[in-house]
């Protein structure tokens, strides 16, 4: 793997502008993402376009994917104006679970979450995020990694960066990038986090619906790679190659929602994707999103513990089952049998977090 060394020296200089406030998203449901049977393209090599203003943050494309069109599509990297002072993002990313590959939603915060350890370039090099810092209530950009003019921006630093050049886009399986969450990134998954902005879903859906960025068009090198603001596709950056081949299977098949997946497919807790901890609840009201946060947080931890429980009952039958030398019939018995209460189990599960879902939605003229 080829590493590439910037070096620079520390330069501080005049704070300027102030950080522009955008509306919250008040998303506090699980995020439920999509998988496929087959892993995206690799990161297409492209060049930064200049940042446009103070407070903006990079926010590094990536490959979604269109169920309706049963393809891959490249969701264009941009600058976004941080929705808070002191927030980062957190990229998406695919990862591989239960066999196939799952889409994680990305998140703003006050810390860097896990991204799969995928390089997207641009201070994500697969760990953390190098291209900038927040120094109260201003954010200063490394421009060693960062495309700033340092005319018109002036609160900048140079900093000596590794970077990695593996293109790979997911996490597990065949190929895919080898990382685990740290303990720092786990904390941040559990802390303040809030969903994309409008911005940066209107972005995502224009790209959903250019076909020039679906990958079996562009195989890998879009010619919209990244833009220098959001939406902003007529003057874009073109990819400059593609990361890698891209063969994608003759009969790619479509995608399943988690439940979808879930419900049919696994026969035991361990072979299910984790549960993913809601988004922290934002109405306005602290005590009422301290008391929203607290119930969700019984939920998850309630239905991690029974997933435990009957994940070690079914391990326990497994071994009577050799211990008493099961023939073929008995052990597709027992493996229907576990199926059924794995199925069960989530469709439980599903209603509880619809249930409190509905309970904890914002209902109109009424009081809590």
């Amino acid at each position: 793997m080829r590493r590439t060394t910037v070096v620079g020296t520390l330069v501080f200089a005049l704070i300027v502008g102030c950080l522009s406030i955008t509306c919250m998203s008040t998303r506090s449901s699980a995020q439920v993402g999509l998988s496929v049977a087959f892993g995206p393209p690799a990161i297409p090599v492209y060049d930064q376009p200049i940042c446009p203003g103070d407070g903006y943050l990079w926010t590094p494309g990536y490959w979604a994917w269109d169920p309706d069109a049963g393809d891959y599509y490249w969701v264009p990297g941009t600058w976004i104006l941080a929705p808070q002072v002191g927030y980062l993002w957190t990229p998406p990313w695919w990862g591989w679970e239960g066999g196939r590959f799952w889409f994680h939603e990305g998140w703003w915060g006050p810390s860097v979450g896990f991204y799969g350890g995928i390089n997207y370039g641009f201070g994500y090099f697969g760990n953390g995020f190098v291209g900038g810092r927040w120094q109260g209530d201003h954010f200063f950009y490394n421009h060693a990694v960062t495309n700033v003019n340092i005319v018109n921006i002036r609160n900048v630093y140079n900093e000596r960066v590794t970077i990695n050049e593996n293109r790979v886009s997911f996490n597990g399986g065949p190929g895919g990038v080898v990382a685990r969450a740290s303990g720092e990134e786990e904390a941040a998954a559990r802390g303040r986090r809030m969903a994309a902005v409008s911005a940066q879903t209107a972005h995502v859906e224009q790209a959903r619906g250019n076909r020039e960025l679906r990958a079996s068009v562009n195989q890998g090198r879009p010619a919209i790679a990244a833009t220098g603001r959001a939406g902003e596709f007529s003057h874009p950056v073109a990819a400059r190659q593609a990361g890698g081949a891209y063969h994608p299977p003759a009969e790619r098949g479509g995608s399943a929602s988690r439940e979808e997946n879930r419900a049919g497919t696994s026969n035991h807790p361990n072979e299910l994707p984790r549960i993913e901890r809601p988004t922290p609840p934002n109405t306005g009201n602290a005590r009422l999103d301290t008391k929203y946060k607290q119930q969700q947080e019984n939920l998850y931890n309630k239905q991690n513990q029974e997933r435990q429980k009957l994940q070690a009952q079914q391990e326990k039958e497994h071994q009577q089952a050799q211990q008493r030398n099961y023939n073929n019939a008995q052990r597709q018995q027992m493996e229907q049998r576990h199926q059924q209460q794995t199925q069960q189990m989530q469709q439980r599960h599903q209603q509880q977090t619809q249930q409190l879902q509905a309970r904890q939605a914002p209902r109109g003229g009424g009081k809590r």
